[in-house]
């Protein structure tokens, strides 16, 4: 077992399960937030998780969690949404792609599930390419004993 000051400096290993497939290819061009009209995306997840994906559906909402590899890792302050007129905040009380460690949360919609390692979905920010670490559905309170 880790003691306290073993576990602070641990590498964690994280391994894409797959990336996202986009038209956003910069900051320039792409909305903050999904719903704030990013436009439809793949996700594209690689043939050894497929059976991952089995019970998923189009019309579902899901989270996909993604690596945000093009971020600034050594970010603490922000101004929040890029407004230079907005006072600095810290990066954790923000949703900032620039972070320490700068795993991004999306809550999409599927709209097609083309092929078993193939999902359309909409309201995905992520630029193209973005690394894909995770997917889980989106519960309600109601929901949660289930899975």
């Amino acid at each position: 077992m880790m003691n306290q000051d073993e576990r602070l400096f641990a590498v964690i290993e994280l391994h894409p399960i797959g990336h996202v497939s986009s038209s956003l290819v910069d900051r320039e061009h792409a909305p903050k937030q999904g719903f704030e009209g990013a436009p439809a995306a793949w996700l594209v997840i690689e043939p050894g998780f497929r059976e991952g994906l089995r019970d998923l559906q189009a019309g579902e909402d899901i989270l996909v969690l993604t690596w945000l590899d093009r971020a600034d890792r050594t970010t603490l302050r922000v101004h929040p949404r890029d407004d230079l007129n907005a006072p600095l905040r810290g990066v954790f009380s923000t949703r900032s792609q620039d972070r320490p460690n700068p795993v991004g949360i999306h809550r999409v919609r599927i709209l097609e599930i083309a092929s078993p390692t193939r999902l359309q979905v909409a309201d995905l920010e992520a630029f193209d390419g973005t690394p894909i670490i995770d997917v889980k559905p989106v519960l309600d309170a109601r929901e949660g004993a289930e899975f």
